[in-house]
């Protein structure tokens, strides 16, 4: 083999080399970073930006790269976990390496850095939420009356109530949000959907993300296994550019549409003083729309 064939080789090997790259996303993390004397980085804006000249490099050369975000407190527990010294650029490498065994990645396309942060925080809250949302559901048990899983139920209605909503919900971007007080906090999940004017009438949008979905519908069946309140708010943008706003409370294993006046209310409204807020401009504000109760109803 000659030599242009062994250099050509080696970077036909790079390109089928997959590699992660962990990122401090915030000036908080980065300081706490800084605290071991191996870390070369100083300041942190110059520090994003070659982290994405890297990204760029690597994708100019055929190289394909997953980012994830850097968690100084992970990174202390995993070091802890495998015996490594933090203050060492190899310990650094492999967590970076083993991140995407525990927490969300993307894979680098040539987006901007700040944009691929933005989604990972976010894959990241999800993560987060239906983490949550499980463990409170893990804990109900079985119903005393009937015998059924609580958690198996709540999450299959959660399924039902949610294919209500998109199928009645029409075209447009829809954006939901499922708001549950918990003892330790409330849960939160948010799904974002775009639905055609093209797909069948009374239909559910066909490409909906999967972490999404799963955040929100186990949020939901936490709200709908009766132990607890809780809502969900619709946010559509028609063809139009106006903003329709609808609302839900979690009543009785199921969502009791809001009436105009309570949606605009609810949003016409501080919660911490109780003062009026003025209506956002290209808001028009709905009553829910009633949604059929599944056909195994048992109340």
């Amino acid at each position: 083999m000659t030599r242009g064939s062994r250099r050509a080789t080696r970077r036909a090997l790079r390109r089928e080399s997959p590699s992660t790259i962990a990122v401090l996303a915030n000036a908080v993390d980065f300081a706490a970073m800084r605290r071991y004397e191996s870390f070369p980085f100083a300041d942190h804006a110059r520090y994003l930006r070659q982290v994405e000249g890297l990204l760029r490099a690597r994708a100019a050369h055929g190289g394909h790269t997953t980012v994830a975000l850097f968690d100084p407190a992970a990174y202390r527990a995993f070091c802890a976990e495998t015996d490594l010294d933090p203050d060492q650029p190899t310990s650094r490498a492999r967590y970076a390496a083993a991140s995407p065994a525990t927490s969300p990645t993307l894979p680098y396309e040539g987006q901007s850095l700040g944009h691929l942060i933005a989604q990972l925080l976010d894959a990241e809250e999800r993560q987060a939420t239906l983490t949550r949302a499980v463990r409170v559901l893990a804990s109900m048990g079985e119903c005393a009356e009937c015998g059924e899983d609580v958690a198996s139920a709540a999450l299959t209605r959660a399924g039902q109530a949610v294919d209500a909503l998109l199928r009645s919900a029409g075209p447009g971007r829809h954006h939901l949000v499922c708001s549950v007080p918990t003892h330790a906090g409330s849960l939160i999940a948010v799904l974002h959907v775009r639905a055609e004017a093209s797909e069948p009438s009374g239909s559910s949008p066909r490409h909906l993300p999967d972490d999404d979905r799963e955040a929100f519908r186990a949020t939901l069946a936490v709200g709908l296994s009766g132990t607890r309140p809780g809502g969900v708010v619709l946010r559509t943008t028609g063809a139009d550019q106006r903003d329709t706003v609808r609302g839900w409370a979690i009543r009785d294993h199921w969502l009791s549409p809001l009436t105009e006046a309570q949606v605009f209310s609810a949003y016409c409204t501080d919660p911490d003083t109780g003062e009026p807020l003025s209506p956002e401009s290209g808001v028009d504000y709905r009553a829910g729309f009633p949604l059929p109760r599944p056909d195994d109803d048992r109340r």
